[in-house]
């Protein structure tokens, strides 16, 4: 095989020749996100958020992506029309008692044009892993009026990088004393 001097030079370089035909990429159009999306834009307040998507068993499950531990997160996801839960919905209680502060806090619960809610949640993250945590909206007491929405975030440790966020995740910045406990320990050892 022998190659021409501005060939050996266009390999080496990596490059082609203006004389090569090359592929190109194509993109798509239009802005609208492809139908399944996780991310939903919000034309009446120019924000996104994440789109609850309703499993088999009647609750919901918004996934958050990638979160950094030991970081706070503001999350804002849409849950779709669900009459059952009335003109006023609410946070509700969890069922489970818990001696520790929940690490998912509802913060605004608002109507949306269409008829859904959009949900702002803030979201401490505290180890690395898949981590689960369930909230309940509902108007009242009883059980046929509550549903469940499942929230899943992949969190890593923040030595690892730093996350591209979902639309609909905002960093709100580390958590305040964990840097300094960490930073105690080190000195004593």
């Amino acid at each position: 095989m022998h190659l021409s001097p501005t060939n050996s030079a266009s390999m080496a370089t990596g490059r082609k020749d203006s004389t090569s035909k090359g592929g190109g990429v194509r993109f798509n159009d239009n802005d609208q996100p492809t139908p399944g999306s996780p991310t939903q834009r919000d034309d009446q307040s120019d924000t996104s958020s994440l789109i609850a998507v309703l499993e088999k068993d009647g609750s919901y499950l918004v996934k958050a992506g990638f979160l950094r531990s030991h970081h706070c997160y503001e999350v804002t996801f849409t849950l779709p029309d669900v009459p059952a839960l009335g003109k006023e919905p609410s946070c509700l209680p969890t069922s489970s008692p818990s001696r520790k502060p929940p690490n998912l806090k509802v913060r605004r619960i608002n109507k949306t044009l269409e008829g859904g809610l959009k949900v702002t949640c803030e979201y401490k993250t505290h180890q690395e892993g898949v981590l689960q945590e369930e909230i309940a909206l509902g108007t009242g007491a009883r059980k046929e009026t509550r549903v469940k929405v499942k929230f899943q975030a992949k969190v890593i440790d923040p030595h690892h990088g730093t996350p591209v966020l979902l639309d609909g995740v905002k960093c709100l910045g580390p958590q305040r004393g964990i840097h300094t406990r960490r930073g105690s320990d080190r000195k004593k050892m």
